[in-house]
């Protein structure tokens, strides 16, 4: 890891905040078109200013599956993210209509 890294993650983590992590499968047939929704929501919820982190990938073996890594501030930031015009664009309006699954979990950093 480059000094540059180990210096975004240290500010990233500083202060805590609230870690979601969530799971989506995509209906089968579905899978490239969420993937391009997500492509066009990322920068978005990147952008956001109580949005500390905010990582989506996709897995290697099953292209269906997707997995979101999301550090928020504080409850009031995620809040915010939910009813942001682009979540509710690319996320409720497009993406959640072509899952089969999504799971959602809330951490608090150590």
């Amino acid at each position: 890891m480059t000094q540059q890294n180990q210096r975004t993650i240290d500010e990233a983590i500083s202060g805590g905040g609230l870690l979601v992590v969530a799971q989506w499968e995509a209906k089968l047939e579905e899978a490239d078109r969420v993937a391009e929704i997500l492509r066009g929501f990322l920068p978005e919820a990147q952008g956001e200013p109580g949005v500390k982190l905010f990582l989506i990938s996709r897995a290697q073996d099953n292209p269906a599956q997707f997995l979101f890594y999301e550090l928020f501030r504080d409850e009031a930031a995620f809040k915010a993210h939910q009813e942001s015009a682009h979540f509710k664009t690319y996320i409720a309006g497009q993406a959640l209509p072509l899952l089969a699954r999504r799971e959602r979990t809330q951490y608090a950093l150590m």
